[in-house]
């Protein structure tokens, strides 16, 4: 007969599964799909797109480090969400920004958006979104100052104030200047003016399918946000044609980083399939709302930062039944 007194059992609440995800290992899975956009961003704008990378990277990594030391708390830098926060927040600024500055940024998105509120997954917002929201209300000359890649590429060390500047597609777009616009397949490639890991298309895109292929994100928010603002800009465009205008909207911008990087964040997106769908078109619709009627010429920021305020409501709206409930039950649940 088995002893059961002898045996070592652990108790938990169900469901009982075990996988070999972890944290760590996710975040491993989104370092290695930004690396693609990172080495275009240094072929197109230079070394400096590195380097200001590793800034931002060691920045947020500190800041993680000293608010968990100081507050006496386990140390969480070892899972690296610090370092995905840190590239993306390098990502979504200009690879002139100074170093200083973008240290300003990893303190905003790490202390006040991510640690104040608990940490890893119970953050709001995106960190590094909020991150570039504050600088850019902060230092709107420098958030929104470009070089051009191609006269040159930007210094490594010392003031970039003598660099070319140029308008981004995004800006061109807003102002009906179509003659000036670069053509369509250096929009795929991204050699073009803008953020540092915005620029390159299919770089993003490989790197989204790497994480739909690792199962580390789902198709539905991406593929609806993009899908969304596709149609919205077929239906209305407002220069050139209809494909035309509708592909410089898909290509330009952040708007592939931010569905396949950030509006598929773990913490700040819904958990069920519809709800990501749903998430999903509220980002591009809001994205094509703040380019057509906003005096800014993006809203992929701001779009996927106020969808993060609406996830628990879509999560509660969309949850499964469980198995057993019936329609009765389910209304007097709600009721109480």
């Amino acid at each position: 007969m088995t002893d059961y007194k002898n045996l070592k059992l652990i108790a938990t609440s169900s469901p009982h599964i075990r996988g070999n995800e972890t944290t760590r290992s996710i975040m491993l899975d989104v370092i290695i799909a930004l690396c693609p956009a990172l080495l275009f961003a240094c072929f197109n704008f230079g070394f400096r797109a590195l380097t200001v990378t590793a800034v931002s990277v060691i920045g947020c990594v500190f800041w993680e480090w000293l608010y968990r030391k100081l507050m006496k708390k386990p140390q969480s830098v070892g899972d690296l969400s610090a370092v995905v926060t840190g590239m993306l927040l390098a990502f979504v600024s200009p690879v002139t920004i100074p170093y200083w500055m973008i240290l300003v940024g990893g303190f905003f998105s790490i202390i006040l958006v991510k640690q104040l509120f608990g940490g890893i997954g119970c953050n709001f917002v995106n960190p590094a979104l909020a991150g570039r929201a504050i600088l850019l209300a902060s230092y709107a000359g420098t958030m929104t100052s470009w070089i051009d890649p191609i006269s040159n590429k930007a210094a490594l060390i010392g003031s970039n104030a003598d660099a070319v500047t140029t308008a981004t597609p995004m800006a061109l777009l807003k102002s009906g200047a179509m003659e000036s616009l670069p053509s369509l397949p250096n929009m795929f490639v991204g050699s073009i003016a803008g953020s540092l890991g915005e620029v390159s298309a299919i770089a993003l895109l490989l790197g989204g399918a790497y994480l739909i292929w690792r199962k580390v994100i789902n198709w539905q928010t991406p593929v609806a946000y993009i899908a969304t603002v596709a149609v919205l800009t077929f239906l209305f465009p407002r220069y050139g044609t209809n494909v035309e205008w509708m592909l410089y909207n898909v290509l330009g911008g952040g708007l592939m980083l931010g569905a396949f990087f950030m509006a598929t964040d773990y913490a700040t997106s819904p958990v069920t399939k519809k709800g990501q769908l749903i998430f999903g078109v509220g980002c591009g619709l809001f994205t094509v709302m703040i380019r057509y009627f906003g005096s800014y010429n993006e809203g992929v920021c701001y779009s996927i930062m106020v969808m993060n305020l609406f996830v628990a409501l879509i999560d509660k709206h969309t949850k499964p039944a469980r198995f057993g409930v019936v329609k009765s039950d389910k209304k007097e649940a709600a009721a109480k």
